[in-house]
């Protein structure tokens, strides 16, 4: 215990703000494929399928996203679903209510294409009215997912047969999102996912490039949420109402031939979900720690401290200080204690070796505070 305390000023105290990023690759093999989907979990509600690193009923299996799919009733072809309508709608307005939020009646906006929330052209063109989510696990993107770190790559193949294996493949990315992301959103900023030819033959000898005449707005990212949204058309050669796919043929998402307009009107939430996993060749992104420090420069000057405060600092039942009256006071400290105003023990920061004090030495100790 101290008995000797020292004011600390407000030039002895800097508050800073650490960034730190971590690589995140996540292959198409884990996401399907590699544990012969003993990895995938699937719930009784049939809400959602969950994606774990490893087969989940693995005391070492993680976490990694959940996936699943909701339709808007304002979706041009919400009237011919017939499996899970209403499930899909909740989903899409669940979803919409966090990321979108309300209008000044009250309603549920529909997520824009482009973020602007406008009320007029609500189509399929203008807004995202069906969309696949992709709900990334705190543990892999921590407090936020890093801005134009974002990829998602799908195999392109019109075939079902080993889709994954094909060389054609597209791409969607946040490009441009560190100087055009939108800050709008009640979960956070979100950036726009645009679709590109990522690899292997053109695909249909069209090149997507963000922000060119040609950009195919594909989805949102939310990058404090970490959810990542995808319009499924991106899986067929048109839309309904307006071009966006980029293939000359809809990719088959299952066995039995279906394409992604199929699966969304005449199929649960788990087969769409399976058909899309078997699509995914590789998703990467950085992840974003941010770490809030207060840093504290404790200045020792030549005249304080040179005598031990340590109570059994004694010889015969007295405080050694020196041996002889022409000897320098010396001490060796060992550890900064922080106290509050008053005088109550807060942090304790150890030296790595003690460190010699006379009357001809000054220190100045930065102790660092993380939190």
């Amino acid at each position: 215990m101290a008995t000797t305390y020292k004011n600390l000023s407000r030039q002895d105290v800097s508050n800073v703000k650490t960034r730190l990023h971590e690589a995140i690759p996540i292959t198409g093999s884990i996401v399907s494929g590699t544990y012969a989907e003993t990895n995938i979990k699937t719930y009784a509600h049939g809400m959602f399928q969950s994606v774990y690193d490893y087969p989940y009923l693995s005391s070492s299996a993680n976490h990694i996203f959940d996936i699943t799919v909701g339709a808007s009733t304002s979706w041009p072809s919400s009237s011919l679903v017939t499996e899970q309508k209403q499930k899909k709608s909740n989903i899409y307005n669940q979803m919409a209510q966090i990321l979108a939020g309300y209008d000044e009646t009250g309603s549920i906006r529909l997520i824009d294409r482009d973020g602007v929330f406008s009320t007029t052209g609500v189509t399929d063109v203008t807004k995202h009215t069906s969309l696949v989510y992709l709900n990334f696990a705190r543990l892999l993107n921590k407090d936020e997912i890093q801005k134009e770190s974002f990829s998602i790559e799908f195999a392109a193949s019109s075939g079902y047969t080993q889709p994954a294996k094909n060389s054609i493949r597209i791409k969607l990315f946040d490009s441009g999102a560190l100087s055009n992301y939108r800050i709008n959103s009640p979960a956070g900023e979100y950036g726009i996912l645009y679709l590109t030819n990522s690899a292997g033959s053109p695909v249909s000898g069209t090149t997507y490039q963000a922000g060119g005449a040609s950009a195919v707005q594909a989805g949102l990212i939310f990058y404090q949420a970490g959810v990542v949204a995808i319009n499924p058309y991106v899986f067929m050669a048109n839309a309904e109402t307006g071009s966006i796919g980029p293939l000359s043929a809809s990719m088959q998402l299952n066995s039995a031939g279906n394409t992604i307009s199929q699966l969304l009107t005449g199929s649960t939430i788990d087969q769409i979900a399976t058909g899309i996993r078997n699509r995914i060749y590789n998703i990467s992104f950085n992840n974003t720690t941010e770490l809030n420090s207060t840093i504290y420069f404790c200045r020792v000057n030549s005249g304080e401290f040179n005598y031990s405060s340590n109570p059994t600092y004694l010889s015969g039942s007295k405080i050694v200080v020196k041996n002889n009256a022409t000897d320098v006071p010396v001490s060796y400290f060992t550890t900064v204690g922080l106290y509050s105003s008053d005088n109550e023990l807060l942090a304790v920061a150890k030296l790595s070796e003690p460190l010699r004090k006379d009357p001809s030495i000054e220190h100045t100790i930065r102790v660092r505070l993380d939190y």
